[in-house]
């Protein structure tokens, strides 16, 4: 008897539907993100189209030139991503720009060079 009423309520629970999230009303506004992508480790304000100076003020640090002609340069940057409290974490991401424009970037988290 046991076994056919934990059958039951399995097959039950299986045939209700799982609603993680409600869809938008039609035409309605989209939801709004979730917590979980704001405190992803790769999320960056970048938007590509941007110039170097927006770059910069999105970021919040100064880009420092790296390689390229004018209007095709190539840019780097130090992002403090925190650490923990003996070892502070800077991660390297670089910038390409063409045309004066943000066309793509990079981030790097290898060792650091001046190790080796």
């Amino acid at each position: 008897m046991r076994m056919i009423a934990a059958a039951l309520l399995v097959l039950t629970a299986a045939a209700v539907p799982a609603c993680a999230q409600h869809l938008p009303p039609f035409g309605g506004p989209a939801p709004a993100p979730s917590n979980f992508t704001a405190t992803l480790s790769n999320n960056a304000p970048l938007v590509f189209g941007m110039d170097v100076e927006e770059t910069s003020r999105a970021l919040g640090t100064p880009l420092i030139y790296v390689s390229g002609r004018r209007g095709n340069e190539i840019y780097l940057t130090f992002r403090d991503i925190g650490g923990s409290g003996l070892f502070p974490h800077k991660d390297r991401l670089f910038l390409q720009f063409r045309k004066g424009r943000l066309a793509g970037w990079k981030a790097d988290w290898g060792q650091n060079w001046m190790w080796r």
